[in-house]
């Protein structure tokens, strides 16, 4: 029996090995994909192409990002050849969304939000001309949304440094090898030592306070019609809501296990702040955690999303709130399923549903994109 075993791990090893070499030796093809015409294209390079993937689709109505390489002169160059640094070429991720609901502004401001755009000699410890930060235009009016972004940052000093991303045409985009799509999620254990081991996430701890998420993303009306949600009073909140929602949005309570009914809700739609109305969750991530609560292994938006640690109890967590509402959701832990590792267990009571049927009719039409096949 052992024998068996072993030869069958053997197998995986080999195997394993195998698709680690291709990935790095394999030419690139390039992309030939077309796009719909109610979505959009943006590429950026901002170091490691799995990190940048990773962010860019907890974006608002992104559609896909795809990792992959552009700015080199070299023809379907392999991740060998690009890892090299003779290429010319960056780690760039091709990001599809919908126009409707976030606009080039807001991918920029993600893209700039989630790496070191200060770093000319590279990204974090991952050096190289082939992992510094760059923006590919493909119009003149892109060109021109990249450089005011840039000088706004740069006016607010919201890096001690100045930002040193380059602006360049777009080129050819060559795709990644498959072993290089969803690393994140294919491989997450791997793949979160490696984030954060780099730092890239302290990094924008430090330079990202909450105010200035507010006050940079809400000047785009497309994506933050929440912004502006001003909380009723405390007396007003006590006769809105019931003595259980008061308690769990307003002082961090939590509510009875298996007493929400949207603990078994199985219908398609989105869940939001129950009083702000931001969109947290989809049905697309929902699923039966077995705690008695709402459980999701992802987020629609991370822009809706605060992370506080919670030192409550012995063993601190991460409390979740909603960025506009500010009302208390749930907590965050690292025992879910793939492909994100994640368990947002979150309080029904903190949350209203949409159903897909009425998400149109409420204003939550750009979220349709989630139940797309």
């Amino acid at each position: 029996m052992w024998r068996i075993l072993l030869a069958i791990l053997l197998t995986a090893l080999i195997f394993i090995g195998y698709r680690w070499y291709q990935g790095k030796t394999a030419p690139s093809m390039e992309d030939m994909s077309a796009t719909s015409e109610d979505k959009a294209v943006a590429y950026v390079a901002g170091g490691c192409f799995w990190c940048v993937e990773s962010d860019a689709e907890k974006i608002p109505a992104v559609v896909s990002a795809t990792s992959g390489f552009m700015g080199g002169k070299e023809v379907e160059p392999s991740y060998k050849d690009v890892a090299s640094g003779n290429t010319g070429h960056r780690e760039t991720v091709k990001i599809v969304y919908s126009p409707a609901v976030t606009s080039y502004r807001d991918i920029l401001l993600h893209f700039f939000r989630h790496h070191d755009p200060t770093d000319e000699g590279g990204s974090f410890y991952d050096r190289g001309h082939q992992y510094t930060s760059a923006v590919y235009y493909q119009t003149e009016e892109e060109r021109q949304i990249a450089e005011s972004v840039i000088a706004e940052l740069n006016e607010r000093n919201v890096y001690d440094q100045p930002i040193v991303t380059a602006i360049e045409p777009a080129g050819t985009f060559y795709l990644a090898d498959d072993y290089h799509q969803d690393y994140y999620k294919k491989n997450p254990i791997a793949y979160n030592h490696y984030r954060k081991a780099s730092g890239r996430d302290d990094f924008t701890a430090n330079n990202w306070s909450d105010d200035e998420v507010t006050q940079f993303f809400s000047d785009d009306e497309a994506t933050n019609k929440w912004a502006d949600y001003e909380k009723p009073s405390d007396e007003e909140l006590k006769e809105t809501l019931s003595a259980v929602e008061y308690k769990v949005t307003q002082k961090d309570g939590t509510e009875r296990s298996g007493s929400s009914e949207l603990d078994k809700n199985e219908e398609e739609g989105i869940y939001v702040d129950i009083l702000s109305g931001e969109p947290l969750y989809s049905s697309t991530h929902k699923y039966d955690s077995g705690t008695g609560w709402p459980s999701f292994w992802d987020i629609i938006s991370s822009e809706y999303i605060v992370e506080k640690k919670d030192y409550k109890l012995i063993i601190p967590r991460t409390e979740i709130r909603s960025r506009y509402g500010d009302n208390h959701i749930g907590h965050v832990f690292d025992d879910g399923p793939e492909p994100t590792g994640l368990r947002y267990c979150m309080n029904g009571a903190a949350l209203r549903f949409v159903p897909k049927t009425e998400m149109e009719q409420e204003g939550y039409e750009g979220y349709l994109y989630l139940f797309e096949d």
